[in-house]
């Protein structure tokens, strides 16, 4: 899962990055309003972290227009004032968390995994299912019957996508973004490379869906017919 940290605080944003990646996410930081919301509106986060007090772009007008755009992606503001005038404005313009700052660790932890439930396909927390192959978050293993076996960070982080956009067309793009991140030199080789290592897994645990290549487009997770 990939969450975007809005903050201009270089040293928070570098902290909350350590402390997302050290939680299994993948993040990436932006320190302006105006920056962050071009990246909050390419729809491939998870979660975004949002401070209030932003240059170029204040946070209010960065959530504002997001949601003007349609896009409902859970918002954790982020913020110094405590003012409840502050935390009304946020939450009526479509916030769904508020943390003042300083704020603990744990509980800001605590409110990422609580808004990512909020997501249906997201509910269990521990592990994803589909077709009779469950891919455990825990441990990173992709399991099904008696089988099982290991997945490397990058086949775990490919796997878990298609898995919650099952039966849908996830383009190499979309992939490339999402696991290598915006400023990654990885290429449409790299997505390949990972895709052909899970089908092997998938076929050692004797899984009854397959990765399908769509060509000239992307992959899609589907049951055996």
């Amino acid at each position: 899962m990939r969450v975007l940290v809005i903050e201009d605080e270089v040293r928070l944003a570098a902290t909350l990055q350590d402390l997302l990646e050290l939680s299994g996410y993948a993040a990436d930081v932006r320190h302006d309003g105006e920056t962050g919301l071009d990246d909050a509106l390419t729809g491939i986060y998870d979660v975004i972290l949002l401070d209030v007090m932003l240059p170029k772009l204040d946070g209010f007008t960065v959530l504002r227009r997001l949601r003007e755009a349609g896009n409902a992606v859970p918002v954790l503001m982020l913020t110094a004032r405590s003012e409840v005038a502050d935390k009304v404005e946020g939450l009526d313009r479509g916030a769904d968390y508020y943390l003042t700052k300083p704020f603990d660790p744990k509980e800001l932890l605590a409110c990422v995994r609580a808004l990512t439930r909020r997501q249906p396909e997201l509910r269990n927390p521990e592990a994803l299912e589909f077709g009779g192959v469950r891919l455990d978050k825990s441990s990173f293993t992709l399991s099904c019957g008696q089988r099982s076996v290991r997945l490397s960070r990058k086949e775990f982080d490919i796997c878990e996508l298609l898995m919650l956009n099952r039966n849908l067309v996830l383009t190499k793009e979309s992939l490339l973004v999402k696991i290598w991140g915006y400023e990654s030199d990885a290429e449409d080789n790299n997505v390949e490379v990972y895709i052909s290592f899970l089908r092997k897994k998938l076929a050692h645990i004797h899984a009854k869906v397959r990765i399908r290549t769509i060509r000239m487009v992307g992959y899609c997770l589907e049951e055996d017919g």
